[in-house]
């Protein structure tokens, strides 16, 4: 039997997106960021409002990078999401993290997240339906650790989620079933 609960902002899992941006003065800049997903193949939209720090310079900059956070690095994404720039001029050295800079858009690719996705700005979508920032993706690196036969191993890239019931995080891991041919078992 289903019990009623309060609605929270979110459908989980959400994914930990970090997104990361250079600031005008050259600095880095990095913000935890769950409400993201893709419009298409290569097109992705971000939840984030105007006034985030983040959104400014992507609109300045003209683009910006998705990191998939992992395991690994649980504390250095949590540690982007409590805490603004605006405030931690130093945010991002405080983290321990390293950069390089993307070869394709005006923005820093963290070298110890496993999976990368350069990003161009396209449109920010700022009304009652808007889905926020838009960006192309121009391309997705992953860790050769975390790719098994030329494809993301989920396993071994232990993406984490973020759980907006208990304010937890979560790995993503374990495979349940094959998409596209399950269900085929009930035909």
């Amino acid at each position: 039997m289903k019990k009623t609960i309060k609605t929270t902002e979110a459908i989980f899992p959400m994914p930990v997106l970090l997104i990361s941006t250079f600031n005008a003065d050259g600095t880095v800049d990095v913000m935890n960021a769950a409400w993201g997903t893709m419009l298409s193949r290569d097109m992705v939209a971000l939840n984030l409002t105007e006034t985030h720090n983040t959104v400014i310079n992507i609109k300045e900059r003209g683009g910006f990078v998705i990191q998939i956070a992992d395991a690994k690095h649980v504390a250095e994404a949590d540690w982007f999401g409590i805490v603004s720039g605006g405030k931690e001029p130093d945010k991002f050295k405080r983290s321990g993290l390293s950069y390089e800079k993307s070869e394709l858009v005006d923005a820093p690719v963290i070298k110890e997240l496993p999976v990368a996705m350069e990003c161009s700005f396209v449109e920010y979508q700022g009304d009652a339906t808007g889905m926020g920032v838009i960006g192309k993706v121009l391309r997705t690196s992953v860790e050769e650790s975390c790719l098994k036969d030329g494809k993301v191993d989920v396993d071994a890239l232990e993406a984490i989620a973020f759980d907006p019931y208990t304010h937890g995080y979560y790995k993503v891991c374990g495979r349940v079933g094959d998409a596209f041919k399950d269900g085929m078992k009930i035909k």
